[in-house]
């Protein structure tokens, strides 16, 4: 297993998206926690911590090409590293 302390530093601006310009790979390989206005979001693609935003996917809606319609909603956003499953514990 991957020691923490190898982890790269998450960025003030990630996508999942492998097309965009602020998709890292390095940094996508981890599971990564998205705490947003307090509750934690499992549905976030793509977020800013500097500007305060998050894009999640609007229900089942599909854009053109195929992938999922996202909308953009303010507030405060956290970014942490999530625990290994097997050590979390509470």
């Amino acid at each position: 297993m991957t020691e923490p302390s190898t982890r790269p530093p998450l960025p003030d601006h990630l996508s999942v998206d492998p097309r965009s310009p602020h998709h890292d790979a390095a940094v996508c390989e981890f599971d990564i926690g998205i705490r947003f206005n307090g509750k934690e979001r499992h549905d976030v693609e793509e977020y800013c911590i500097s500007e305060g935003w998050i894009r999640v996917p609007a229900g089942k809606t599909l854009d053109r090409k195929g992938k999922p319609l996202l909308i953009k909603l303010k507030g405060q956003v956290e970014a942490f590293y999530n625990e290994e499953e097997g050590s979390a514990g509470a």
